[in-house]
């Protein structure tokens, strides 16, 4: 089966990639010839990954998805949020991020945090979504170079390292994009 992934975001297709395995075959817009911006102006995860998956639908009539993944720190409210991969601002910033983030939480002994994955699947016009979590905690500071975003600085509930200190193989075993990408590889044939 062959499934557009409404990303230009390598890392993220290589990890759903890996995840679906080798019986779905995914393909970036950019592989179809589009390299413009797929809007993304909802309130919340579930709006944004629709709003992708809904765009690229009208665009190519193929089956596609689009996730879309947020921070939730709790002594933050919530933040960054919907605004995890441009909280510094300038868009995919991963350490202008993590530096704005670790001065937010500079005063606070309680660093609760979990990252959110929602997927919008979008088939003959018709949307479905799917979601994963992984709780965990904000170090104090990075640890590590693997992965991309705040996994320097998140540490999952039960381990000792960041996302960023494990191998790829060990995140993907539990991440929240893992659990999302699972529950939607159920339905698909």
């Amino acid at each position: 089966m062959e499934l557009l992934f409404a990303t230009a975001n390598v890392h993220k297709y290589k990890e759903a990639q890996t995840l679906l395995g080798p019986s779905v075959s995914i393909i970036m817009p950019s592989s179809l010839g589009f390299t413009g911006d797929i809007p993304e102006t909802g309130l919340t995860l579930q709006d944004n990954a629709l709003q992708k998956a809904l765009f690229l639908w009208k665009t190519f009539h193929i089956p596609c998805f689009a996730d879309d993944t947020g921070l939730e720190v709790d002594a933050l409210n919530g933040a960054p949020g919907i605004y995890s991969a441009r909280y510094a601002g300038e868009e995919g910033n991963d350490t202008k991020n993590i530096e704005k983030l670790l001065c937010a939480l500079k005063d606070f002994p309680v660093r609760t945090a979990r990252f959110r994955c929602v997927i919008a699947l979008v088939q003959q016009g018709i949307h479905t979504f799917f979601d994963g979590v992984v709780e965990g905690s904000i170090a104090k500071e990075p640890k590590g170079n693997q992965g991309f975003g705040y996994d320097p600085v998140f540490i999952p509930k039960g381990y000792d390292t960041t996302f960023a200190q494990m191998s790829e193989e060990e995140k993907n075993a539990i991440s929240h994009r893992k659990r999302a990408l699972e529950k939607l590889s159920l339905i698909l044939p």
